[in-house]
């Protein structure tokens, strides 16, 4: 996290972690960076390059990390964007504080705090790229802490809860469908354990 972050207070770092989930507070030089890589996306490696200067730039902003993340996942290097996302995550877990996670986020910040948003939506991305690389340990830790923060599902983790539960059901002789034993939306009440 720079320096200006630190010396913050923790509102002031909420608020300058906001701003930047949403787009904002990114200087020019870092956003011409950004928009250059962009108009290069077929030029592979020097538009990674331009990214990777971005985020040299702001380590701390949720912008160029973004901007990263999308290359590497549209790219199809889904290694490389979950690593992405685990720094993304690590970034946003710090500018909510200690306390974050002792108890849910109320719905009000679920709807409105870009930190919280930022974060949650990090942790879903994450727990979707494990399932689809094929660590599912990991998908299931994840989706458990995603259960813990947002236990009435406003962001929709519970569908790669049901897609895990799903594929290990799959692998199961006795397997009973598994698409019946769980509600339309939402976490289920029975059923698989993350």
């Amino acid at each position: 996290m720079n320096a200006a972050v630190v010396n913050l207070g923790l509102d002031d770092a909420l608020d300058a972690f906001g701003a930047g989930a949403i787009g904002g507070a990114v200087s020019p030089e870092v956003d011409a960076l950004i928009r250059k890589a962009g108009l290069q996306r077929d030029q592979g490696d020097e538009a990674l390059a331009l990214l990777e200067q971005a985020r040299a730039l702001a380590p701390s902003h949720p912008g160029p990390l973004i901007a990263l993340y999308r290359f590497h996942f549209y790219g199809h290097a889904l290694d490389k964007a979950r690593a992405v996302g685990e720094d993304a995550l690590a970034i946003a877990r710090s500018a909510l504080g200690p306390n974050f996670g002792d108890q849910p986020p109320d719905d009000d910040a679920l709807r409105h705090d870009p930190a919280v948003r930022f974060y949650l939506f990090t942790l879903k991305g994450l727990a979707y790229l494990n399932l689809r690389l094929g660590d599912f340990d990991e998908a299931r830790l994840m989706l458990a802490a995603l259960r813990q923060l947002d236990p009435k599902d406003h962001l929709g983790g519970a569908l790669l809860s049901h897609v895990l539960a799903r594929r290990e059901a799959a692998d199961t002789p006795d397997a009973v469908d598994p698409l019946s034993a769980y509600p339309v939306r939402g976490w289920s009440g029975t059923g698989a354990k993350l």
